[in-house]
């Protein structure tokens, strides 16, 4: 073994300090990949041609980058109202929806010098998406694009680099209209760009592998091979890897090639694996087969790994859905790819970060709305345990799919990337190929969706047949108000799958008894009765919309954004979030929350939102009286007032108020207020919030976990304000600028104050009731990274100091 070293391929100025990636693989191996970080930037308007000059002043960036998250905020117009032709769309006004990010255009632009040893060999870029649309020009001449910029593409450049000389590559990414989307898509390089160099002749082709697993025991592989040359025969070599890496199962066969023909697909001999591993929620094992390709004499010319696992899926009226023959019920969370203060920036580690608090709190399940995400949230929901709704587009219509090109001129396309890049994930469990699409007449072929379903299904179908395929309604009928017969779209699905409209799932089942239901969307007002109104032992389960705040969809400036959610913006939980983790887990769980007043009602999408504005802390008005929630699955809740019983509460099996004890008439007065659970008189939580004083001083937590110095690697630092005591205090509101020095830079703060007007980018922010969270990048240089919070007078408020390994 040794360092297949890949030289000094980027060469001019500060580009030669790019950390390239030095593969460990035997002398004969020929797959090699380049991550492309470092690149050039500019919102200027440019020609094609005079961004492969360089005109202009360009800043250094390094991806994933979002260029939208750094941009001012734009307020409305005076003379901007509301938009309610089309109820979906919820455009409050013209930025409303996008965030309040000005549209716009971006260049990206890269030089490098190829290493001479990739002459005569094949150099595919691969990208893995451009917000919203996009070009990719080399040395002048455009390569290709995207149409969707959530699905990714691949070029061959094999004939078209220079050898021994500059070569430039550009990129062009373009947000479209404020109508393009209807939530906040970011803008850019927002996911991995890489190099891939293998043999020219006979390699494996992009996506190759697909894996299947059937009885929990046997492998079932099948591999998309290319020949470009004379050969006719090809030994291939297949070994499967436990999570160790060692060899437990292998075989060896002859592929029969076809000389000259581009790709053919081979169904390769079952691999029985005795006593395997099963990928479960709570013992997600994962194993990688490994496959390796021959030439003629005998020289390894292409090598791919790929991870997956093993498990059975089941779909039935009767029962829903089972995991390895177990019943297992999806609670789950729907929310849009971003990632909060970090815009659309697919970074794994923010990824990460969700993925863990998600399964904290007991969801087991993510549907990916409206699009694809980055492969790294499918790769972390393998490692975790979490499974997964794939969902391929919002609308079926132009202006929702990227808006540059038909609709019906990409989806072709759209389709097979996007099943053959996720489809060895043994996290995703159902297929979803759009949202809410059906009350669309002038969908193609205006016959609400049916015929563009079955031809997408049809193509899907060629690329994976192992699970089932669905489209996300709403309304589940053709209008909001009548209780009509099931639209036309949810009798031809293979799961019945309802935004919202859970209440129809009992008499749509008794006249349909085939169809399995899905509760696409939940809403937060109804949280607990749209839930444990279903009948659980049928339905597949359910997945609550937009339980992470997100930026765009606003309801209305000064909201930047959706705010509905039980998490905030920062990721730090509001109250309602330990009631979704007492219905979703035994563990025992009791939480105060505070009514606060009542929220605005309005109506987004034909439901209407609402209730009781309920908030963390105990600082009230004296005298003033108050209503008190304790989320508990425990029998009863005992309240007490410092220290003096306000009484003893039965939890009630009524869906309407199961796991939510309210608390009516509660005087306030400064102190503690504690909630004792109890189950069989013995107490198995309690959860005390008390009145805090002004801000003492501040706490700096970093994320309890190695931090990587490879120029990706993130770190997230809470900060808490606190008072004498040492309690979060929401009296704390302070001015701060963050400074760092060491190999780190700051990329994002978010306080989690969704009318807030601080850029995320901006390194002087203010804490929102106490809180603020602060995301640090690494360099590729290990070593001590120093975080300081300054105040306007000057003064270090907080520090604390870390170490990239």
């Amino acid at each position: 073994m040794y360092r297949y070293p890949i030289r000094s391929i980027f060469r001019r100025g500060w580009l030669s300090s790019l950390l390239l990636l030095f593969l460990s693989l035997p002398a004969c191996a020929q797959r090699d990949t380049v991550n492309i970080v470092d690149w050039q930037f500019t919102r200027a308007e440019l020609s094609p041609a005079q961004a492969h000059q360089g005109r202009g002043a360009w800043q250094r960036v390094r991806l994933p980058h979002d260029f939208q998250i750094s941009q001012p905020w734009v307020a409305p117009a005076a003379d901007e109202h509301a938009d309610n032709r089309d109820q979906a769309a919820n455009v409050k006004s013209r930025l409303s929806s996008r965030g309040f990010k000005e549209m716009g255009k971006g260049w990206y632009r890269r030089t490098f010098t190829p290493d001479s040893s990739w002459r005569g060999r094949r150099v595919v870029l691969e990208v893995g998406g451009i917000m919203l649309v996009g070009d990719v020009w080399l040395n002048g001449e455009r390569i290709g694009g995207t149409e969707y910029g959530y699905v990714g593409f691949g070029i061959d450049i094999s004939d078209r680099l220079r050898y021994g000389q500059e070569n430039v590559l550009t990129v062009l990414a373009d947000t479209r209209g404020p109508q393009n989307s209807r939530w906040y898509t970011g803008g850019g390089l927002f996911r991995d760009v890489k190099l891939i160099v293998t043999d020219r002749q006979l390699f494996f082709d992009r996506h190759p592998l697909q894996i299947t697993t059937t009885d929990n025991r046997v492998v079932h592989i099948k591999a998309a091979v290319s020949n470009y040359g004379r050969q006719r025969e090809a030994p291939l070599a297949v070994r499967i890897l436990d999570a160790q890496g060692h060899v437990v199962a292998q075989a060896d066969t002859l592929l029969a090639l076809t000389r000259h023909r581009h790709t053919m697909e081979y169904p390769l001999a079952d691999i029985t694996i005795d006593h395997p591993h099963v990928w479960d929620l709570d013992t997600p094992y994962l194993y990688s087969a490994e496959l390796t390709l021959r030439d003629d004499s005998g020289r390894v010319a292409d090598r791919v790994t790929e991870p997956f696992g093993i498990r059975t899926i089941e779909y039935g009226p009767s029962f829903g859905f089972k995991l390895n023959g177990r019943k297992v019920i999806l609670k789950g969370i729907a929310n849009h790819h971003t990632l909060g203060a970090l815009g659309a920036a697919a970074y794994p580690r923010a990824i990460e970060k969700r993925i863990k608090l998600l399964k904290d709190f007991g969801f087991n399940h993510i549907r990916c709305s409206h699009n694809p995400y980055s492969e790294d949230l499918y790769r972390l929901c393998d490692k975790y345990g979490i499974l997964v709704v794939d969902e391929l587009y919002d609308k079926w219509l132009t202006q929702y799919a990227g808006g540059r090109q038909p609709w019906m001129s990409h989806w072709q396309y759209d389709v097979p990337e996007w099943i053959q890049r996720d489809r060895n994930h043994p996290s995703v469990v159902m297929w979803s190929l759009g949202n809410e699409l059906q009350t669309y007449p002038n969908l193609p072929f205006n016959d609400w969706g049916v015929t563009p379903y079955r031809l997408l299904r049809t193509l899907l179908r060629r690329y994976d047949t192992t699970r089932p395929v669905t489209v996300a309604m709403h309304p589940r009928g053709r209008n909001w108000q009548t209780d009509s017969l099931p639209c036309d779209l949810a009798m031809i699905t293979d799961i019945q799958a309802y935004n919202y409209r859970y209440m129809y799932f009992p008499g749509d089942g008794r006249r349909f008894p085939n169809m399995i239901f899905y509760q696409s969307e939940a809403n937060l007002p109804m949280m607990g009765p749209n839930y444990f109104d279903m009948d659980l032992n049928r339905v597949v389960g359910l997945a609550y919309w937009g339980m992470i705040d997100y930026n765009g969809e606003s309801l209305g400036w000064p909201r930047k954004g959706w705010d509905n959610g039980v998490f905030d913006r920062s990721l730090l939980p509001k109250p309602q979030a330990y009631m979704l983790k007492a219905m979703f887990t035994d563990k025992p769980v009791v939480h105060i929350g505070v009514a606060g007043g009542k929220e605005e009602t309005m109506t987004w999408n034909g439901v209407t939102f609402g209730g009781d504005k309920v908030t963390w802390h105990w600082n009230r008005m004296t005298g003033k009286r108050y209503t008190v929630y304790t989320y508990t699955n425990a029998e009863e809740v005992e309240l007490r007032l410092n220290g003096r019983s306000l009484g003893v509460k039965k939890n009630s099996s009524d869906p309407k108020s199961r796991d939510k004890i309210r608390w009516d008439g509660i005087a306030y007065e400064p102190g503690t207020l504690l909630a004792i659970a109890r189950n069989g008189g013995k107490e198995v939580a309690r959860h005390e919030i008390a009145t805090a004083g002004p801000l003492k001083r501040l706490a700096l937590i970093p994320d309890n976990e190695t931090w990587k110095a490879d120029g990706q690697d993130l770190m997230h630092i809470r900060v808490l304000g606190l008072d004498a005591k040492g309690r979060r205090t929401p009296l704390a509101n302070d001015t701060l600028t963050v400074r760092v020095s060491g190999p780190a830079e700051l990329v994002a703060a978010d306080n989690g104050d969704i009318t807030g007007n601080a850029i995320a980018t901006d390194p002087t922010t203010t804490l929102y009731q106490g809180n603020l969270l602060v995301i640090l990048r690494a360099t590729s240089k290990p070593g001590k990274v120093r975080v300081e919070l300054v105040d306007k007078a000057g003064r270090v408020r907080g520090k604390c100091t870390l170490a990239t390994e």
